[in-house]
């Protein structure tokens, strides 16, 4: 996230999934109640909105290192790693644009996350918005600001009154 605040910046979970909810009625109207939200994989990480800044387009989100998650290393699945990024980018995109889904994400892993972190800190922002495109970016940090992994993603806004994804 930006090292200022911004005046617009809203955090803790409960704070964070009550925007969320307000805006995605705004957006959505009762075709919300087809979607999950948040996503049922964002729930079974046991993931945590730390922070949302509309003004800047950026979301921060916590998620634990739990020993299921680990690759025979001791380090956290680079799968999981993927996960949670996209975890971040997913909830970042509903605010932001209609319905849309990801086109192409692509990770690079700097350093392993191991449990004596505790957790893993994602910052994802969207970088360009053009017609019916997203560009979106994010870095997975431990909580102590050692970059993990960086991702850079492509989604496609859906139709209006299209099917969603």
């Amino acid at each position: 996230m930006a090292d200022q605040e911004s005046p617009g910046l809203i955090s803790g979970n409960g704070p964070i999934l009550k925007v969320m909810m307000e805006l995605l009625r705004l957006r959505y109207g009762p075709a919300l109640d087809a979607y999950l939200v948040p996503p049922p994989a964002f729930t079974a990480m046991k993931g945590e909105f730390v922070s949302y800044d509309p003004q800047r387009a950026e979301l921060q989100t916590k998620f634990p290192i739990l020993q299921e998650w680990l690759n025979p290393y001791g380090l956290m699945q680079g799968g999981m790693l993927a996960a949670a990024i996209d975890n971040t980018l997913g909830p970042l995109s509903m605010l932001i644009a209609p319905a849309n889904v990801t086109r192409r994400m692509e990770i690079k892993y700097s350093r392993g996350a191991v449990p004596g972190m505790g957790h893993i800190l994602v910052n994802a922002r969207c970088v360009e918005r053009d017609d019916r495109w997203l560009t979106l970016e994010a870095a997975a940090r431990s909580p102590q600001g050692e970059l993990l992994a960086r991702a850079k993603a492509t989604h496609w806004v859906l139709e209006q009154g299209g099917e969603h994804g």
